[in-house]
């Protein structure tokens, strides 16, 4: 009987080994991430200064809703006679209301004069105008602003520039019920463009992405001043 030639197992564990060691030092190939670059929407110029202090009105109310993310007002709704929350309080209205204050805006005096003007066009009201809560309250924001302000598109495209170029910072945008809503658009976008909203839905203001992501639908889309 012939003996088995030992030397081919030898060959094939040698050859195992040497593959294994090939496999492992041999020089790995980069994973290919990804690359996106942000979108370039053009930022309009507002050519109005309301309180000449050489920010114009849009980038003034952008300054003004991001100090109130940064003060970090709780979130309280409350009723306040004289209408004005203590600076450490607030709501969504009143990220407007401080943001048009630093612009050089009274909403507050705004709204109660257009709502004696015009009672009628605020259902909200019911006839009786209540100067303590009147401007704190969407409804009649929106009312205001469709009747003062410039009213723009609703509909977001991400990454079209020429749909994105509509929506600006300083921008007011509203939700509807059941989640109603108001917030200030902020000069940071998305990758693909959109931007990111100032507004206060508790437990303080923030700057977030949730222009698309809010629960409720966009029912208004504002630029004021009217006119850029």
């Amino acid at each position: 009987m012939r003996k088995p030639h030992v030397w081919v197992p030898l060959f094939l564990l040698i050859g195992g080994v040497a593959c294994g060691a090939w496999i492992i030092w041999k020089p790995q190939s980069k994973i290919q991430v990804p690359f996106y670059t942000s979108l370039k929407v053009p930022t309009l110029s507002c050519s109005t200064d309301k309180d000449r202090d050489g920010l114009d009105d849009l980038n003034d109310m952008v300054a003004g809703a991001k100090a109130e993310v940064k003060r970090k007002p709780q979130y309280r709704s409350a009723y306040y006679q004289g209408g004005y929350p203590p600076e450490s309080e607030g709501v969504c209205t009143d990220v407007v209301w401080r943001a048009f204050r630093d612009a050089g805006y009274d909403l507050k005096s705004l709204v109660d004069q257009d709502i004696r003007a015009n009672i009628q066009e605020y259902s909200r009201v019911k006839g009786k105008p209540d100067p303590n809560i009147d401007f704190r309250r969407v409804p009649n924001l929106i009312v205001f602003l469709r009747r003062n302000a410039q009213e723009l598109t609703r509909e977001i495209i991400p990454g079209d520039v020429e749909n994105l170029t509509l929506w600006q910072a300083g921008d007011i945008v509203t939700f509807a019920p059941p989640h109603e809503h108001i917030a200030i658009l902020s000069d940071k976008r998305r990758p693909d463009g959109v931007p990111y909203i100032l507004h206060n839905s508790g437990p303080t203001p923030s700057e977030s992405d949730q222009l698309q992501n809010w629960p409720s639908q966009i029912t208004g889309h504002f630029r004021f001043p009217f006119s850029l």
